[in-house]
């Protein structure tokens, strides 16, 4: 309590507040922030208990395991650097943890140092009181605890002992075993047993449909086709929830439709850090439906979008009509960008893209970004015009002339600017037909027939022109059903086969991968240069303790088999991959190595003491099974309710929470039975070196 108050008077300082992502850094740090007390805590216990005074059991207790949880927190705190330098929308939400985490654990570091040897030194009044008075209000929680106790003493007796007694002297078949679980586990990440999807679809409380008609589409027509959505989104309703009334609804809730404006949209954009962006306009509108708290209502708001869109079924000339049930918008699953000179062999090539991407099962809302304009007349001119000396910015500026006007004078009335206008009578420019009968002049001052020089058809322009590197784009975008199919997959097979392929037909267009893709590819190049950068500190940091290059090696072998432990926690909650969960493997380097570290100081002092090898591994793995038990059990159970929220924001931070969690317990078993193996393994391989 006392570490999370300096760390909330900090905040502001730091420029941080009190949100969603800080609240889940305090309970993420709740669990790691104990750890360095327990090792000092239960070390200051042993000393007790060889019947040294409390006094002085604090002092040598916290003295002798000082400089290994030090540095223990100092590679924790490295450990969380590298999410400060995330980069992308991404990097702006998760550089909040560390801005938490880091301060707690330095004034956690001060408590376990200084504080807690003092509280514990006096410990003697308590237990004289628990002598003279056995029953207090407590005295039910002390006889657990003592019951705890001795349960713990028997299965380090009974269980551990031999089973590290056993892995020590198999010590080979015990790291092999620990490979083969490691290996098994990258099989199933690659070869697509444990899917990977870059942010997961964190389910809101909301199915909304967003829809874009043509530019210039008036209003009334736009409201039809929402009214569309509307009556679809109704007749779901009834085909859900019956006939029961509002007070009895187990699903919906209320239903809005909006004309104009896709508010909806714009909240996406701003939780991602897009703050600014508008959509508005005639041509747009959007159907919101509220739905009833995630953990109350018995289907996903994914299952009701789905069935949603197949009640609606196509809306003529719609544009593009997206549904979406997603808290965050962090860009679309696919978005392929087409750059070139032509626009209209972009538009071909952008056709041949879309007809490939909809042969994928679990593909929907594929469409790309050009977006035809107001209805314009476009004008042309004739070989005969060329000879007459006639370009088409001549023929353009007369035809404006004609019909817009000319300005040929201002006159200044009062405070207001009257502009004079020459242009055609009224009843000369209502139509068409009297384009084609103006008079076009040459540069020689003739006057010739408009139908004899120029050519004049209706059409659209683009409503807006995109351009990168001076050329123009379009980009391709879909909508991918993760529950069902892969989307590494097909882009993987985009770029292996059709993209080469689509290229090739049309030269001069290149390609990239936007919106999700490119955020993926940032977020994880900023990801795996921060890993590199903090592995390398905990080993300088380590190395400095053990006075070693060899054995901060063993220590971080910790590190790739907690990632064993993170996959299968994504397995038992049954949630893929996500960028979250890499952003905490990143983070559960620093928390699998504490322990590691205190365990092999304590190997190291215990053969300075005059032990033998062997027997000094196994004598710190039975002294370390305490600390580094409770230091992993207070972690899990720190990131426990986090794991079993059901509500829609817990949604967001759960693949992070089971990466440290399941990472953390996992790690106990190579604590206990890997690192000492490993320990002797190097001995093993020094000795063949000496006696080579």
């Amino acid at each position: 309590g006392m570490n999370t108050n300096f760390t909330l008077w900090l905040m502001p300082t730091l420029g941080s507040s009190i949100n969603m992502i800080s609240l889940f850094a305090f309970i993420l740090v709740l669990g790691i922030v104990v750890d360095d007390a327990i090792v000092v805590g239960e070390n200051i216990y042993t000393h007790q208990q060889r019947g040294k005074p409390w006094l002085q059991a604090s002092i040598d207790g916290t003295h002798e395991v000082a400089v290994p949880v030090i540095f223990a927190v100092l590679t924790t705190i490295v450990a969380f650097i590298p999410l400060l330098m995330v980069a992308g929308v991404t990097g702006k939400i998760w550089k909040i943890i560390p801005l938490v985490v880091i301060p707690t654990l330095i004034f956690s570091l001060i408590e376990s140092q200084l504080v807690l040897p003092a509280h514990l030194s006096r410990r003697w009044r308590l237990a004289r009181a628990d002598e003279e008075t056995p029953r207090l209000r407590f005295s039910g929680w002390i006889r657990f605890q003592r019951a705890f106790e001795r349960g713990l003493d028997w299965f380090i007796e009974n269980m551990y002992r031999p089973g590290l007694a056993w892995a020590l002297h198999w010590r080979y078949v015990t790291v092999s075993t620990f490979i083969a679980v490691f290996l098994l586990t990258l099989g199933l990440v690659f070869g697509g047993w444990v899917k990977f999807v870059f942010m997961p679809n964190v389910e809101a409380d909301y199915a909304v449909a967003m829809l874009t008609m043509p530019q210039g589409t008036p209003a009334d027509v736009t409201a039809k086709a929402v009214a569309q959505l509307e009556h679809s989104a109704l007749a779901l309703r009834e085909e859900i929830e019956g006939g029961r009334d509002d007070a009895q609804r187990e699903v919906f809730r209320h239903i809005m439709g909006v004309i104009g404006e896709q508010p909806y949209r714009v909240a996406q954009r701003l939780n991602m850090g897009q703050a600014g962006v508008v959509f508005a306009g005639s041509n747009l509108g959007e159907v919101t439906i509220e739905l009833v708290l995630s953990e109350q209502r018995t289907m996903s708001s994914e299952e009701i979008v789905e069935r949603w869109r197949a009640l609606t079924g196509p809306i003529p000339d719609a544009v593009e009509l997206t549904y979406t049930s997603s808290l965050f918008a962090p860009g679309e699953d696919i978005n392929v960008q087409l750059a070139g000179p032509d626009i209209e062999e972009l538009r071909h090539a952008a056709g041949v893209l879309k007809a490939r991407l909809n042969t994928y099962a679990g593909v929907n809302e594929v469409t790309d970004s050009f977006r035809e304009g107001a209805q314009e007349i476009k004008l042309a001119i004739t070989p005969a015009a060329e000879t007459l000396g006639l370009t088409l910015v001549n023929l353009g500026r007369q035809v404006r002339q004609g019909f817009y006007g000319e300005e040929a004078q201002r006159i200044q009335r009062g405070r207001d600017d009257v502009r004079v206008m020459v242009r055609y009578p009224a009843d000369h420019r209502r139509s068409l037909g009297d384009l084609e009968t103006m008079r076009i002049r040459t540069p020689a001052g003739d006057e010739v027939p408009f139908s004899s020089v120029a050519v004049a058809e209706i059409g659209r322009g683009p409503a807006t022109i995109n351009r990168v590197d001076r050329l123009r784009v379009i980009n391709v975008t879909a909508d991918v059903d993760t529950t069902t199919t892969d989307t590494s997959a097909i882009v993987s097979e985009l770029v292996d086969r059709w993209l080469p392929e689509l290229m090739a037909e049309h030269r001069g267009l290149r390609y990239s991968f936007e919106g999700q893709q490119r955020e993926q590819k940032e977020s994880l190049e900023a990801l795996i240069r921060g890993f590199m950068y903090a592995v390398i500190a905990i080993f300088a940091l380590m190395a400095i303790p053990l006075r070693s290059y060899v054995q901060p090696l063993i220590i971080i072998s910790a590190i790739p088999f907690g990632i064993v432990g993170a996959v299968m926690g994504h397995i038992v909650i049954g949630m893929a991959l996500s960028i979250l969960s890499l952003v905490g493997i990143v983070a559960l380097a620093g928390v699998v190595v504490n322990d590691n570290l205190v365990l092999v100081d304590f190997i190291n002092r215990s053969r300075a003491s005059g032990r033998s090898i062997f027997e000094a591994v196994y004598q710190a793995g039975v002294a370390r099974f305490r600390p580094i038990l409770l230091t992993s059990l207070t972690t899990f159970f720190g990131l426990l309710p986090m794991l079993m929220e059901k509500s829609v924001q817990a949604q967001f931070l759960i693949p992070m929470a089971a990466t440290l969690g399941f990472g953390v317990m996992f790690a106990t078993f190579i604590s206990l039975l890997l690192v000492p193996s490993l320990y002797l393994v190097l001995e093993d391989v020094k000795g063949m070196l000496g006696r080579v």
